[in-house]
């Protein structure tokens, strides 16, 4: 596990008594992830995966809860949080934050095909459609805001180069923000990291979307463009396939048609995606939390990507 709080079945049993869903008959640890300690923990009852947080705090977590249970009420695959007896989601494990949601059915494909990038973007059309009646309202804490927050502690520690590109990407993207073309673009509560490991297939079906919590409220087209710039890449390049990228946006827009204005600036929502994945894998790498992160991602991949953005910028321009 990359981040670790050991809990045994004893305290994972007397955790279950909250809860009306059996007594413990499997408790296994997951090893994925970077910012949770995870479970799989299986009842007398059913399936479930036990998270505590390790990051997050009691005040942003019912965010993330309701929505992933708005989803599953409006018939979208997603882990559905279980409530205790009192009818609370959130609860405490180890003296942690801690919730336990349904376990999905499933592997993640990590080389996806046309197929299933078609079923990401059906899926995801579907999740914005479901967030708009979905009153709480959280922004996406590694948003514009986040990234410029940090960027000058990352600048002494990175090349020139690397500082370069930084600085001007978000100064392009923070003029881009303040436009009033960007206020008007629709938005709502987004997943904000929709990448080839956050979701199961059954079979080569759909299964599932997990990892709700870097969840956020964001333009529906920058939810669009992380999906996009991970399930529909190379990764060794960072261009694009088209077979895999015409298949999830065709799909996404048979539910959900772009609007004129989220297709102009598709591009700008690539290349805002990628700083937003870049920085942060920047900050993990360079500032790490309280030694949290045992192998933090590469963040050269996206680098690649956003310099591959950038340059589909300048190639489109100057065929304009």
């Amino acid at each position: 596990m990359a981040v670790f709080t050991p809990v045994d079945p004893a305290e994972v049993q007397a955790f279950l008594r909250e809860f009306d869903l059996g007594e413990l008959t499997e408790l296994e640890g997951i090893g994925s992830g970077i910012e949770n300690t995870n479970y799989f923990v299986g009842t007398t009852r059913g399936r479930y995966v036990l998270t505590l947080f390790e990051r997050l705090g009691a005040e942003q977590l019912p965010f993330y809860l309701a929505l992933m249970h708005h989803l599953a009420a409006h018939g979208i695959a997603v882990p559905d949080p279980m409530p205790g007896r009192d009818g609370q989601a959130l609860r405490r494990l180890k003296d942690k934050p801690a919730a336990l949601v349904t376990r999905l059915r499933g592997r993640s494909v990590l080389r996806p095909r046309p197929l299933h990038c078609a079923q990401i973007g059906e899926c995801m059309a579907r999740m914005h459609l479901a967030t708009r009646d979905f009153a709480p309202r959280q922004p996406n804490l590694r948003g514009l805001d986040w990234q410029r927050g940090i960027a000058p502690r990352l600048a002494p520690r990175i090349e020139p180069a690397q500082r370069l590109l930084l600085e001007t990407e978000l100064a392009h993207q923070s003029l881009l923000a303040a436009s009033p073309e960007h206020a008007s673009l629709p938005r709502g509560a987004v997943h904000a990291d929709l990448f080839r490991d956050n979701a199961l297939f059954d079979q080569d079906q759909l299964s599932g979307v997990f990892d709700w919590y870097f969840a956020g409220v964001d333009t529906w087209v920058f939810d669009l463009a992380v999906a996009l710039n991970d399930w529909c890449i190379e990764l060794d390049t960072g261009v694009f396939d088209a077979e895999r990228r015409a298949a999830l946006l065709d799909a996404y827009q048979r539910v959900r048609p772009l609007q004129p204005l989220e297709r102009e600036l598709l591009p700008d929502a690539l290349r805002a995606a990628a700083l937003r994945f870049w920085v942060s894998r920047l900050g993990d790498l360079h500032l790490p939390r309280d030694a949290q992160l045992l192998q933090p991602h590469d963040p050269t991949h996206f680098e690649r990507v956003l310099r591959q953005r950038q340059l589909e910028t300048r190639l489109r321009e100057g065929l304009d």
